[in-house]
């Protein structure tokens, strides 16, 4: 494949909520431009972009994927100017459905524009919001396809309105509908005023006439409105507005162009991805209404990791050193770990050797490709705001920024979402255990929106994800790809035990079997310390009632039987033991005998310190609209919740709170209900707190009845 430069290349991230079709239109384009022999079905598993083993058994897009085409550029575009023969267009499919998410807003790091899909019927949804806000996050122009116009009840008209309701009236159709549902053929283009008319599975190349008589005084409407749009943000179009009532369609192109361009239009089109209409006129709209690479003038990055150090700006352009940000990374069993990067300056050589900024290691780029699908070409050099694919670097991942020694750069990784629900992974065989650490540090490397570790009090390990489907498909996979198979559990609480009231005990060992004995006196005091104080222990030891070399031992007897628990097994904390008195033999005392003598006065003062059961209380945050607020603090409160504050952002409420833990382990479901799949929310730890005694009682008694089940197994 030919090497194209900046101006020649468009970046188009599609987006939209799921099943709006974003794969199935990224399969029309490659076939109408001629780049793949025939109109796959996702439903089918045929489609290039839903390539991944999970995506085509579940017939959704998981991951983000590349594609791209080469297609001819009009005259008209960039302000008159001529342009290339051909463009390249770079596209970036990206899942549509909640759980996934995260993986979109990765991906639209990448691109220079978003199409963001509409269903007909359904309207704008829960992802179409968040697609649009990450598009204004990255500053990206943006163009509505209502999709799927053949479907019962599509209508033009009411996802137009709802549209403009959602995102304001920046929203103009500059096309409008040939017909709807099952009679949908086509469509009218309100920039040159003529009718492109498909045939049904052809090959996406409208026939152009002139538009039907019964349509010719709505398209004139629609004309005039995205004439008046166009023309409202730019004072010499407003002039020569005012001045002839309409603008030319050179300068009406021009206009819309810059518009697009300024984000004061968001352009909305009609089509039908499935039976491939529309397709070439969304692909002559992209080539000359969206930016070329170059035209996102320039990037941002630091001096250090982190967004830290010194602010350097730097132009997507060739004569700047190189910089390439790597965007994704995909772990294929074969392959290797391949890198998906843009970029960001310069013109990098196949088989260059750059710095890992980040991680300060060489890496050499061998066979540069650009990715179609799953199938990759390779090619002689990427010009700056191109895309590409490089396997097996060493060292990179996601978040790494490469380039020239002399010119380091540090883009800043993209911030994710904390993982909203947790599952205890537990290999179901010794072999299982052995290979899962591997496996899942090559999956963390492809999905940096999961979360894996240890924890060490339950020493479970936790698995946490975006959702349940969202852990089940990484379940799927460990067992697929790398052959290991697991169990997931509800994690367990890491509770904690400690006393109310001070107390006074003996802990006496004598053990005598002839010859050497064992005989150790301990006696200790014990009181509560404040939240998150831990253990402490203070000798108070006079007159060598207890050897020096002894009193480390009571202290560790005493640390054991904390481990241990008293009431239900959980480790006991925040109280203070004193050592106190004592006694010894000469003979028959020892390390041992000392430890035990400790462990038993622990247990005795236990008796009497009033103890209680601790749990972990965490700090919410809630993001969902404001209709939802009520239900949402209800449900709350209903956790055992605690309301702090709340916050108004736009339409949005922010909730603050603090709830135990075990009550926030399936908040992540009662969300998705209430709010309709709208909400977000943060969580972390906060401190430990007193259980309520009724709930306290129900725990312990659940613990003796796993320890009886455990025993009975045994």
């Amino acid at each position: 494949m030919k090497a194209y430069t900046g101006e020649q290349i468009r970046t188009v991230g599609l987006t939209g909520h799921g099943d709006t079709g974003k794969t199935s239109l990224v399969t029309a384009f490659l076939y109408t431009a001629g780049l793949i022999d025939r109109l796959g079905r996702v439903a089918e598993g045929q489609s290039v972009t839903d390539f991944d083993e999970e995506e085509i058994e579940r017939g959704v897009s998981i991951w983000s994927a590349l594609a791209h085409a080469e297609w001819p550029s009009s005259a008209k575009a960039s302000e008159g100017k001529a342009s290339p023969e051909k463009v390249k267009i770079n596209f970036i499919d990206t899942p549509g459905y909640n759980l996934f998410i995260n993986d979109t807003k990765s991906a639209l790091v990448a691109a220079d524009s978003a199409l963001i899909l509409v269903d007909s019927v359904s309207g704008p949804e829960v992802v179409t919001e968040k697609v649009w806000d990450y598009a204004v996050e990255y500053d990206l122009p943006r163009v509505f396809v209502v999709n799927k116009m053949d479907r019962e009840n599509a209508s033009y008209e009411r996802t137009l309105a709802a549209l403009q309701e959602r995102f304001g009236r920046a929203a103009v159709p500059v096309a409008l509908p040939l017909g709807e549902e099952k009679n949908f053929r086509g469509l009218v283009d309100l920039i040159g005023m003529k009718a492109w008319s498909y045939e049904p599975d052809g090959n996406g190349r409208a026939t152009v006439a002139d538009i039907p008589g019964e349509l010719a005084e709505a398209a004139q409407k629609a004309h005039e409105a995205l004439v008046e749009m166009v023309a409202e943000g730019d004072d010499k179009l407003m002039e020569e507005f005012f001045e002839k009532g309409t603008l030319p369609e050179e300068d009406l192109r021009q206009g819309l162009r810059g518009a697009v361009l300024a984000r004061r239009v968001h352009p909305v089109v009609p089509a039908c991805a499935l039976h491939n209409i529309g397709s070439d006129y969304l692909l002559n709209f992209v080539v000359d209404f969206l930016p070329n690479a170059l035209e996102r003038g320039q990037t941002i990055g630091f001096s250090q990791p982190n967004r830290q150090g010194e602010e350097i700006v730097r132009q997507v352009s060739d004569s700047e050193m190189v910089a390439v940000f790597v965007w994704k990374t995909l772990a294929d069993p074969y392959a290797g770990r391949i890198s998906y990067f843009k970029v960001q300056s310069g013109v990098l050589k196949n088989d260059a050797t750059l710095l890992n900024y980040t991680r300060e290691t060489n890496e050499r780029l061998q066979h540069t490709s650009v990715a179609q699908g799953k199938q990759h070409t390779q090619v002689a050099e990427l010009h700056a705001g191109d895309i590409g694919v490089v396997s097996k670097l060493k060292e990179t991942l996601t978040g790494d920024t490469l380039g020239d020694k002399g010119a380091p750069i540090h883009y800043p990784p993209i911030k994710l979402p904390t993982p909203l629900i947790s599952s205890a992974v537990e290999p179901k065989t010794r072999q299982d255990e052995e290979k899962m650490s591997a496996a899942m540090h090559k999956i963390l490397e492809e999905d940096p929106s999961l979360q894996y570790g240890r924890e060490e009090q339950t020493r479970e390990f936790l698995l946490s994800g975006s959702g349940q489907q969202h852990i089940e498909i990484v379940v799927s996979k460990l067992k697929k790809r790398y052959g290991v198979e697991v169990t997931l559990k509800a994690p367990k609480v890491p509770y904690r035990e400690t006393i109310r009231a001070r107390a006074e005990a003996e802990g006496r060992h004598k053990k005598q079997t002839g010859g050497r004995g064992q005989f150790g006196v301990a006696r200790i005091k014990m009181e509560p310390l404040e939240r998150g104080a831990g253990f402490e222990f203070v000798d108070d030891i006079f007159g060598g009632a207890i050897p020096r070399n002894f009193i480390p031992s009571v202290e560790k007897g005493i640390v054991k039987s904390a481990a241990r628990g008293y009431l239900a097994g959980f480790p006991v904390v925040d109280f203070r033991a004193i050592l106190y008195d004592g006694q010894y033999h000469d003979v028959d005392s020892s390390d041992i005998a000392f430890q035990i003598a400790g462990s038993l006065a622990f247990k005795k003062a236990m008796e009497q310190a009033k103890p209680a059961l601790l749990e972990p209380v965490m700090n919410v945050e809630v993001y969902a609209p404001q209709e939802f607020s009520g239900d949402l603090m209800g449900d709350l409160s209903a956790r055992r919740g605690r309301i702090q504050g709340m916050d108004t952002r736009g339409s949005m409420t922010v909730i603050k709170g603090q709830a135990p833990m075990s009550e926030m382990l399936d908040f992540a479901t009662s969300l998705t209900s209430i709010t309709q799949g709208r909400g977000s929310y943060h969580m972390e730890f906060a401190h430990y707190d007193f259980v309520p005694y009724e709930i306290e009682q129900k725990i312990i008694a659940q613990r003796k009845r796993g320890e009886e089940a455990e025993e009975e197994e045994a």
